[in-house]
């Protein structure tokens, strides 16, 4: 349990977190609703280094600010999107979103319940938490990445490599009347292919 300093940064980062949620869907520029999720990122990847998941809070930060969120605000930036038509058709799906969000709170009501009246539950856990100071948590995580599930890491490291190569193949278009760079060429390329001399009379030069 969090006490003193430490709880008081939780209930901060926590509040911080939650209000940027709702900045990333109320803000009417698109840019600053992915500034708002890159803020609420780094509130959970606190939260994650407040209970000692400092590998969760790394990939956080890493993964989703480094890669993911900026890629969006590069999108958003370059792409001259019309939000305002497609925030019209949103309150057709308001009810489905209603609905995915009462159940994803119900789970969240039960998960913490059980936690509070059964606070052995961890204990029973098939893969339990291993002692801070004789087992580093990346460590412990590593040891069940590796060996008990090492068949679902490659399986997952085949499906992104594929995903990969097919975003390759779909964007690598060759259209006619586009110059393309060729390295091959440029290297072969010779004095007497690379420059032309031209003799110029004297008075007919421009």
């Amino acid at each position: 349990m969090l006490t003193g300093i430490a709880a008081a940064f939780f209930y901060l980062f926590a509040f911080i977190m939650i209000a940027s949620a709702l900045m990333v869907i109320t803000a009417r520029n698109p840019v600053h609703s992915v500034l708002f999720l890159i803020l609420a990122f780094f509130n959970a990847a606190a939260l994650f280094l407040l209970t000692g998941a400092e590998f969760l809070a790394m990939i956080l930060v890493v993964v989703y600010v480094g890669a993911v969120a900026v890629l969006f605000l590069f999108v958003v930036m370059m792409l001259d999107v019309d939000f305002a038509e497609l925030k019209q058709g949103a309150l057709k799906h308001a009810p489905i979103g209603a609905l995915v969000g009462v159940v994803l709170l119900a789970e969240l009501i039960l998960v913490f319940s059980a936690s509070i009246f059964s606070p052995k539950i961890a204990e029973n856990a098939a893969y339990p938490i291993p002692d801070a100071a004789t087992r580093h948590n990346t460590a412990a995580i590593g040891d069940i990445l590796y060996t008990d599930f090492v068949f679902y890491f490659q399986v997952a490291g085949l499906i992104l490599l594929v995903a990969m190569i097919g975003a390759i193949v779909l964007t690598l278009r060759h259209k006619e009347g586009v110059k393309r760079q060729s390295i091959s060429a440029q290297v072969a390329r010779t004095p007497e292919t690379a420059i032309e001399i031209k003799k110029v009379e004297t008075g007919k030069g421009i």
